[in-house]
């Protein structure tokens, strides 16, 4: 009888220990490591300050002189040092990137980059993709045509074969009076096929054109009125207003400090946060 009660208090024990150990942390499934968005560590991505701590990623054309451009095999030019700058007041390494220009906000809504720099004009349509900083500077398009053209209105572009940089608003602008477009990953290239005779107008940024005049030598002329007045804004992920706050407070240190300044006159020896 009592080899019988201890063979039965064994089998109790044992039945016990199975069960104990069935619910041992990370054997349910609704315990354990959980992930977000497939980020292992569970944190989402879009509320995230940067991809990659420590870093600001930011991209620009690489092709838009003198706000982003190459020269001597390195990136440089206005936008670029007013990321680097934003990145050293935010306590971050600056990693500037370059994208055609038509991609550069979807692969900010995509992750990435952090931020756009690179003199996007501020739109109702682009605020529904993305957010954007303050502006922080003030700029227009314009007509540039050869010297020997008499173009001087939107109204004059029909029939006319108009070159622009592919994705801006200058696009959207032509095509409103012109199917004949012809679109390039550059404003300086379409300025440049322009004085080549290969266009008969081509509509980018005053201050582009301009410089692209003044200090590449191109034979061509500015045309006209100036035919908007525009806003410029860095861009940065739906939803990430840690990021966004700081580059707008950083923006204004800057200007406060007088850095904005310096670095706008160093480019275009004026203030371009402000109208001529």
């Amino acid at each position: 009888m009592e080899k019988s009660v201890g063979i039965l208090v064994t089998l109790l024990l044992s039945t016990l220990l199975l069960a104990t150990g069935c619910g041992q942390p990370g054997s349910n499934s609704n315990e354990g490591p959980q992930t977000t968005n497939g980020n292992a560590s569970g944190q989402d991505s879009a509320s995230s300050i940067t991809k990659e701590e420590g870093v600001l990623t930011f991209a620009s054309s690489g092709e838009y002189q003198p706000f982003s451009y190459f020269k001597d095999g390195q990136l440089t030019g206005f936008d670029i040092e007013i990321g680097e700058e934003i990145a050293k007041r935010l306590g971050l390494k600056a990693n500037a990137v370059t994208s055609p220009f038509s991609g550069i906000i979807a692969g900010v809504q995509q992750g990435r980059y952090d931020a756009a720099i690179a003199s996007h004009v501020i739109t109702e349509d682009r605020k529904q993709k993305i957010d954007f900083s303050d502006s922080y500077y003030l700029s227009g398009g314009q007509l540039f045509i050869r010297p020997d053209s008499n173009i001087t209105k939107l109204e004059e572009l029909k029939g006319k074969e108009v070159a622009v940089a592919l994705g801006t608003t200058h696009e959207k602008i032509a095509r409103q009076y012109t199917e004949n477009i012809k679109t390039y990953d550059s404003d300086v290239t379409a300025l440049r096929a322009l004085e080549q005779g290969k266009h008969d107008v081509v509509i980018t940024d005053n201050i582009v054109g301009e410089l692209a005049i003044s200090q590449r030598g191109l034979k061509i002329r500015k045309s006209g009125a100036a035919l908007t007045e525009e806003q410029h804004g860095i861009a940065v992920r739906k939803g990430n207003t840690e990021l966004l706050n700081k580059i707008n407070d950083a923006l204004k240190r800057m200007h406060e400090d007088g850095t904005y300044e310096k670095l706008s006159e160093k480019y275009f020896k004026r203030d371009i946060s402000k109208k001529e």
